[in-house]
């Protein structure tokens, strides 16, 4: 049985947190814990919290947490707010300020 987790409207660039999730895909939960808790990357740390809430769901639900694994992590696109930096001579450049929903599903090796 899957336990999702989802953490909506994190403000990271999709592109950069696809690296993080990327890195966690198919390992199990103790090691991709421990890889998010040194990697440099900032999505690391929005990863970490989304991985503690799976796995709060799995125990809610009496899973065996020693052959849980990362089945399913992904960095979907949300919202992009749009801002504008002034520029010389009355000019503005747009800033898309991108932001993403981020999912992991554990589930249990056989």
């Amino acid at each position: 049985m899957p336990y999702p987790s989802t953490h909506r409207f994190a403000r990271i660039a999709p592109r950069k947190a696809r690296l993080v999730a990327d890195m966690i895909r198919g390992l199990p939960v103790d090691e991709a814990m421990t890889a998010l808790q040194f990697s440099p990357k900032r999505a690391a740390w929005y990863y970490k919290a989304v991985l503690k809430t799976a796995i709060a769901n799995a125990e809610e639900a009496d899973a065996d947490l020693s052959r849980l694994f990362v089945q399913e992590s992904r960095a979907d696109e949300g919202p992009t707010m749009k801002r504008f930096q002034p520029k010389d001579r009355g000019r503005a450049h747009p800033i898309m300020k991108r932001s993403s929903h981020l999912h992991i599903v554990l589930d249990e090796r056989n």
